[in-house]
């Protein structure tokens, strides 16, 4: 079983900038692939980013491509994702995600979850 536990969100200004980490305590954090998904009001989960457990390997929704940044400290057992030039269409409760094997865009496919933190961008 893996814990993990977001902070960071909050409510921003368009054009602004969060951090969201990722706390996983244990001894089993770099063995996981590491993701960051969100959930609108009304939609389904999806994925936003995502780092292989060496943090060798990064993938990224097009839509953030550019804005956001995922990273890994494993000594810290920690995942970040900078999200930078905020929009309001980023507005959602933002995941933390862990998966045994490998990096997915499909949500289904993570073993682990957070509790979710909110993100809020307003116009």
């Amino acid at each position: 079983q893996v814990q993990l536990v977001e902070s960071g969100g909050g409510l921003v200004q368009a054009g602004g900038s969060l951090r969201l980490s990722c706390a996983a305590p244990g001894r089993t954090f770099s063995r996981y692939a590491m993701g960051w998904l969100r959930q609108a009001p009304g939609e389904g989960r999806q994925f936003v980013a995502g780092i292989s457990a060496s943090g060798g390997s990064t993938d990224y929704e097009d839509s953030v491509k550019g804005r956001f940044t995922v990273s890994r400290d494993n000594a810290k057992n920690t995942v970040y994702l900078q999200m930078n030039s905020l929009r309001p269409e980023d507005t959602a409760v933002y995941y933390c995600a862990a998966d045994r094997a490998a990096i997915s865009r499909v949500a289904t496919r993570w073993d682990y979850w957070g509790q979710g933190t909110q993100v809020t961008v307003s116009s």
